[in-house]
């Protein structure tokens, strides 16, 4: 019932990290694959390619596979994994990665076990030591428990919230949720900053959807009429159905004249189509 060019979807990239970990299994030894990467992105590099590219220079790698026919292995062909519907071919053993996950429930069970101990959870971990992985699920955990409580959030964005701005989009847009969802707003800076920073479509929509659906709608439109020039014509014109959901139809406005004293006039001749809620970069679990 979600319109996938609303959101990210994640399957593409979950199947596709299942076939090339395929593919790194026919090579017998993890090392080869790691050569055949470095040798592919040289005489790629700088250039478009598309998935055939890579099949073609992975059987010419190696030529033992190729005469094994590896990429008609029935049930298993290479046409099949990147074209049929349906889950993984075949999908790695991810059992060890408990060693890695478990202390990031700890944590969270830390952070959210009343009463809270914020100078014990506060001192146990050390984010970053942590992969990143570990870093954005301990996130997306707090994300799923969100609203929290003020002492909660207070507590974590005084020992977190400084670390996470130097680290990657993919971390700082779940902070940023957060801080949005819990209405937290001595970080809000830190969300308008993003925005006027990030063109990208997978970070800017969530945080779109999320300040929308809460009490902060006139921030968010603020923050794009600062920005809207700098956005690419479709990710505008989705921003701008997101923003105009509950407002009465006007008539349209020259936005290039507008300034950020103006955060509450309307986008668009026309209300669009209702969206489906605030969501995160992982709150979909598709089936092609």
């Amino acid at each position: 019932g979600v319109n996938p060019s609303n959101l990210m979807n994640l399957f593409t990239y979950e199947k596709g990290y299942c076939f090339v970990y395929y593919l790194s299994q026919l090579c017998g030894d993890p090392r080869h694959f790691d050569s055949f990467l470095r040798a592919y992105i040289e005489k790629y590099k700088f250039t478009s390619v598309v998935a055939q590219d890579l099949l073609d220079s992975f059987l010419n790698y190696f030529p033992e596979l190729k005469e094994q026919c590896v990429e008609s292995k029935a049930g298993l062909e290479f046409e099949r994994w990147l074209n049929a519907t349906g889950p993984p071919l075949a999908e790695p053993d991810l059992s060890q990665g408990s060693s890695l996950t478990r202390p990031v429930e700890t944590l969270f069970r830390l952070w959210t076990t009343e009463p809270l101990d914020s100078v014990a959870a506060a001192s146990s971990v050390d984010l970053t030591k942590w992969r990143t992985f570990q870093t954005v699920l301990f996130l997306d955990r707090l994300l799923d428990g969100s609203p929290l409580p003020h002492e909660v959030i207070k507590k974590l964005s005084e020992c977190y919230s400084s670390q996470l701005d130097s680290m990657n989009a993919e971390i700082r847009i779940r902070w940023l949720q957060i801080v949005v969802r819990n209405d937290y707003y001595p970080d809000l800076y830190k969300v308008r900053r993003f925005l006027e920073n990030q063109m990208s479509r997978m970070y800017t929509i969530p945080l779109y959807e999320d300040l929308c659906t809460g009490t902060l709608k006139s921030f968010a439109l603020e923050i794009f009429y600062q920005t809207q020039n700098q956005l690419h014509p479709n990710l505008r014109k989705t921003i701008q159905q997101i923003l105009s959901q509950g407002l009465n139809p006007l008539p349209a406005i020259d936005t290039t004249a507008v300034t950020t004293d103006t955060p509450a006039m309307v986008l668009e001749d026309k209300v669009s189509e209702a969206t489906n809620g605030a969501i995160s970069l992982r709150d979909v679990n598709v089936s092609a």
